[in-house]
This record gives structure tokens, sequence and C-alpha cells, in this order.
């Protein structure tokens, strides 16, 4: 099984959050079949920068993004509409979450209960 992790998993970590136990051990035992979305590397940095954690982000960088897949969406898939955002009454960020991980066949693992909201990915909660 392969995974993409949502932004909410590696910032409960990073920020040293209440389920930050949770979500190392999830990391720790699917080593290898996790997946992070560029927009959430991104999503990540912002977030840590405007903390002034600039050591944590590029303590994250240097430690764990070398061993997970950084993941896109193809230009092609670039085509989904204000019409598919606003029928699956999910954000932009949860949104194209949800793409990358339909295009490349992964299993969405997240705290964030709007992904209750879809029904073709599968989805892990921790």
């Amino acid at each position: 099984m392969m995974y993409l992790l949502d932004t909410n998993i590696f910032l409960e970590i990073l920020l040293k959050q209440g389920k930050s136990d949770l979500c190392k051990q999830f990391l720790s035992e699917h080593y290898g079949e996790i997946s992070i979305s560029d927009f959430s590397l991104h999503s990540i940095g912002v977030i840590l920068f405007r903390r002034k954690k600039q050591d944590i982000f590029l303590d994250f960088v240097r430690d764990v993004i070398s061993k997970v897949d950084i993941l896109s969406l193809p230009v092609s898939e670039y085509q989904f509409s204000l019409q598919n955002i606003l029928q699956s009454s999910l954000d932009f960020d949860d949104f194209y979450q949800y793409r990358i991980a339909r295009y490349w066949g992964l299993d969405i693992v997240t705290m964030d209960s709007d992904f209750k909201r879809i029904s073709d990915v599968n989805v892990l909660f921790l």
C-alpha cells in the first residue's frame, strides 16, 4: 500500500502537537510507502517560516524529504474546474491532495475530517 500524507500529519510532528507520537508511529511503520505532495511541502515551508521556524523546515527537508516521494500533478491534470472543486465541497488544498491521490492511486492519510466527503479514494484518519 502507498500513502499520500496530508500536510497536517507532518505539521503535527514538526510543531510537536497532541497527535505527534501517533503520526511518528505511522511514519516509522510505513517507511518506503509514503508520499507528500509538492503543495504540502510548500505549505509546510510557508507555515514554518511564518512562525520563524526556518531551522525546523531545513531539518525537515534534510531528514524527511529524502525518504519520501514528492508528487505533483501533471499539467494535463490541471483541467479540473472550479465546478469540480465546488461539487466536492473541499477547499482547494484538500481538493489538490485528493486529485494527487486519485491520479497516483494512493490512500490519503490525514486528520482532516473534510476528507470524509470523498468516496472514490481511500482515506485513513489518524
